[in-house]
């Protein structure tokens, strides 16, 4: 099962009131500079941060003069786990085609800039600031959520750019999410499935499936990622009703590792590709479906092995050089993911177990979750694989779950757990036991929440 993007976490706190309050984690920084004075303006605009439906997206694009239909061919990819990814191998694979992709991706990390590609490029703030300046003039002050009002921002500025293809990831479910407004998508991709977001997509995999499947469009093929039998049967029935060929994994093309290399056969033949730059036996079903799609588009073999080899996706199964944190002891291994809901917790702790093959390390835990997460679930699978969890409150969150309640959810998961009070308390508290125990070379896995990711590489390089 895949996990690294588990749903557009980020702005999605399920927070009803005082949207604003989120503003520093958002954003990125405080407010004050270029877009961000914009963006914090515009988190104002409605009541809630999330409030699923389309009509507000139609008058806005209305009044835009509908850059949704002027854009490049569009990928459209929803899922619960892997978006993200299967975004980045599709576009590292088209670029090695010598192809220009616009990409939509959320939540960012540092800053919120990242979630706009223009032709490969991170979107400029001068560029930024103004597509939000003039969203924010032709929306009149109507009511409009910010996921909303940025993404008609983002679609604007794809259709004034030059490109081959414009690459949407979904938000939050598909078919009332911000990015579902395209007629007539050159290809939609589904990847895996799971619970995530059940206050708004509903408890079980078969509803959460049928608003993943609303992204589905009449003629508009769509790859299918690795899925549960239930959401299998929505999909497929969605896919009957509106006319949408599926290719679906398993059926139409399987994709698994052999000898340190990656294999995909589909009805074209097989192909034989270098292992995957993102980390995890997981992205091997990312990595399929990023072939299957590439194939379905018409790239080259070389472009395949490309979206392999070249994709890069931050926060996914990221190391960390321990000089980067200056409490990390010097000799940790140390790992950072985004990873927020109970598959993800499973992908990771396959992925723990085999690096610990590889290189036997006691594991440590820093985790950071929101309250709308299952901070058990999440950490579950960890229980007998790592030695402790610290658990942190993440600044500037106000979905933030106390790191008090964290660490008594990874207790009743099976682990031994204790509060700290920031990312450097939880380092040192690491070391200082460490050098107690005679323990050599530790592995530090940080995990939990996007919003944590985002504050530790806000501090690093800017992300590319």
């Amino acid at each position: 099962m895949t996990a690294h993007d588990g749903g557009a976490e980020g702005e999605m706190t399920g927070k009803s009131i005082s949207p604003a309050g989120d503003a520093r984690a958002i954003l990125g920084r405080p407010a004050g500079q270029g877009s961000d004075m914009v963006l914090e303006r515009l988190m104002t605009l409605h009541p809630k941060i999330i409030d699923l439906t389309l009509d507000r997206m139609h008058r806005l694009l209305a009044r835009l003069d509908h850059p949704e239909a002027s854009m490049p061919p569009v990928i459209h990819v929803a899922g619960t786990n892997g978006k993200g990814s299967t975004v980045a191998m599709i576009r590292a694979g088209l670029e090695g085609d010598g192809a220009r992709c616009h990409a939509y991706t959320s939540p960012h990390l540092a800053r919120f800039h990242e979630r706009v590609r223009l032709g490969g490029t991170l979107i400029t703030d001068a560029a930024l600031t103004a597509l939000l300046d003039e969203c924010e003039a032709r929306n009149e002050g109507s009511s409009i959520t910010f996921f909303e009002i940025t993404t008609c921002a983002a679609l604007l500025a794809f259709s004034r750019a030059p490109a081959d293809w414009t690459l949407l990831e979904v938000g939050l479910g598909g078919r009332l999410d911000a990015t579902n407004v395209v007629d007539t998508p050159r290809l939609c991709v589904i990847t895996p499935i799971s619970i995530d977001h059940q206050q708004y997509l509903g408890e079980t995999i078969a509803e959460i499936a049928a608003e993943k499947a609303g992204i589905l469009k009449p003629g508009v093929p769509c790859v299918v990622g690795p899925q549960l039998d239930a959401a299998w049967a929505v999909i497929e029935a969605r896919a009957a009703a509106v006319g949408a060929p599926l290719i679906a994994e398993g059926r139409d093309w399987q994709c698994w590792s052999a000898g340190g290399r990656v294999l995909f056969q589909d009805e074209n033949g097989l192909l034989d590709l270098p292992p995957p730059a993102l980390l995890g036996a997981h992205q091997i079903m990312n990595a399929g479906a990023s072939v299957a799609a590439l194939r379905a588009l018409g790239a080259s073999d070389e472009a395949c092995a490309m979206a392999l080899s070249g994709a890069r996706w931050p926060a996914r199964m990221q190391p960390i050089a321990a000089a980067l944190l200056p409490d990390a002891p010097a000799d940790a291994e140390i790992w950072l993911d985004g990873g927020h809901n109970v598959a993800a917790g499973e992908a990771l702790a396959i992925h723990m177990a085999g690096l610990h093959d590889r290189r036997a390390a006691p594991l440590h835990l820093i985790c950071g979750m929101l309250d709308t997460k299952d901070p058990a679930g999440f950490l579950a699978p960890f229980a007998g694989l790592a030695r402790d969890v610290r658990t942190l409150t993440i600044a500037g969150a106000t979905a933030t779950l106390p790191a008090e309640a964290t660490a008594a959810a990874a207790r009743r998961a099976g682990l031994e757990a204790a509060p700290a009070a920031d990312l450097g308390a939880a380092l040192r508290a690491i070391a200082e036991a460490g050098a107690a125990a005679g323990e050599v070379a530790p592995r530090i896995l940080i995990c939990g929440s996007l919003y944590l990711a985002g504050d530790i590489l806000r501090g690093m390089a800017p992300l590319e």
